[in-house]
C-alpha cells in the first residue's frame, strides 16, 4: 500500500545514503525514500554472494531493486562500515556519481544475535559487548565522519540517526550494559551533530521504530507479515507492533519537510512523527508504541491497544 497521503515527488533529484540498507528499518527506508523520488545508495554486507555475521538471507541488491521499483533509482554497494577506507571509497564513488549527498541515514547495527539481556557486565561475553559497541557507535561514526564534507557542501542537508528507543524510553535500563550504551550513543550522535551541522543550514535527529515487525522478529514468532496478528497469543504487547513502512515513510516525510529544522537535535519515534505528518502505516493503522509503551504497560493505564492504533 503506497502512502496516500504523500504528495507527489518531493525528493526528486536528492541523494541518499542509507547506511544499514539490507533487511528491517533500513530497507524501508530506502524505499520509500526512493518512492518520493530520490537517488538511493543503499549499503550492507550481505550480497548476492556473501551473507554477514548475522547469516539471513536478504541482500542490499534486494533493496536497490525494490527501490527502483518503488520508483526512485537504487544503487547497491556493498560496505563494511567498520572499515574506514571502504566507507571513504562509497563516499567517493557517491561523490563522483552525483556530486551532492542530501539524507544519511545512519541505521548500520547487526549487533542481535550477541545480546544477553539480564547479564551482569562481568559476566557478558565481554567480546559480544564490544562488538555491539562497534556495530553501533564506531560504524555511525566513520560514516559521518566521510559523508558529512560532502552533505553540507548544500545547505539543508539531513542525517538521521537510527537507535531502539525514544531517549525518554531509554532512561530506563536496557537490561545489558552494551545494548543499553549501544542503543543511548546515537541519540547523543544526533545531539552533537545537531550543533556541528546548525551553521551549514543541516539538521540532525535521532529516530527509533516502535515494536517492528522486521523479518527477524517475524521469524522469531514463526509468523509472517500477513498472519502476525497470530504471535500476539505468545506476546500481547505485540499487538502494537509496526511494520518496517511507519519507519520509511517518517524518514521520507522528514527529509521532504522544508521546515524540518526544528527537530534539529531532537529525539524522535515513527509513531510521533505518523501523528505530525498525518501518515499511516501500510495496512492504514497508526501505530503510536511508545505512547502505549508510557501509558499503559509503565503507567498501568487499561486503554485497548486500539486507542494506539
Amino acid at each position: 500500500m503506497r502512502d496516500v497521503n504523500a504528495a507527489g515527488r518531493p525528493l526528486e533529484g536528492k541523494v541518499a545514503l542509507v547506511a544499514g540498507a539490507t533487511r528491517g528499518a533500513g530497507r524501508a527506508m530506502a524505499v520509500e525514500l526512493g518512492a518520493a523520488g530520490a537517488i538511493v545508495y543503499a549499503t550492507g554486507r550481505t550480497t548476492g554472494e556473501r551473507r554477514s555475521e548475522v547469516g539471513r538471507a536478504e541482500t542490499i541488491e534486494e533493496t536497490a531493486g525494490l527501490v527502483t521499483a518503488a520508483g526512485g533509482t537504487g544503487i547497491a554497494v556493498p560496505t563494511d562500515h567498520l572499515e574506514p577506507e571502504q566507507v571513504r571509497a562509497l563516499v567517493e564513488r557517491v561523490d563522483r556519481e552525483q556530486g551532492r549527498l542530501d539524507v544519511l541515514v545512519n541505521d548500520v547495527w547487526g549487533g542481535d544475535h550477541l545480546l544477553e539481556f539480564d547479564t551482569k557486565v562481568w559476566d557478558v561475553d565481554l567480546a559480544k559487548g564490544l562488538r555491539m559497541l562497534r556495530l553501533s557507535l564506531e560504524t555511525h561514526a566513520i560514516t559521518s565522519h566521510f559523508a558529512l564534507p560532502l552533505l553540507i557542501r548544500r545547505p539543508g542537508g539531513l542525517v538521521v540517526e537510527i537507535t531502539d528507543g525514544t531517549e525518554e524510553f531509554n532512561r530506563t535500563y536496557r537490561g545489558n550494559l552494551f545494548y543499553d550504551v549501544a542503543k543511548y550513543g546515537p541519540i547523543r550522535m544526533a545531539r552533537g551533530l545537531a550543533e556541528e551541522l546548525k551553521e551549514y543550514g543541516g539538521t540532525a535527529v535521532s529516530l527509533t521504530p516502535g515494536f517492528l515487525r522486521s523479518e527477524a522478529m517475524l521469524d522469531h514468532f514463526g509468523v509472517t507479515e500477513a498472519t502476525w496478528r497470530d504471535a500476539i497469543a505468545k506476546e500481547p504487547h505485540f499487538a502494537i507492533a509496526e511494520s518496517p513502512v511507519l519507519i520509511g515513510r517518517a524518514v521520507a516525510r522528514l527529509a521532504a519537510d522544508p521546515e524540518r529544522g526544528r527537530w534539529n537535535g531532537a529525539s524522535l519515534s515513527s509513531g510521533q512523527l505518523a501523528r505530525e505528518y498525518g501518515f499511516t502505516d501500510a495496512d492504514g493503522s497508526r501505530p503510536d508504541c511508545f505512547r502505549y509503551f508510557e501509558e499503559v504497560v509503565s503507567g498501568g493505564g487499561s486503554e485497548p491497544v486500539s486507542d494506539y492504533r
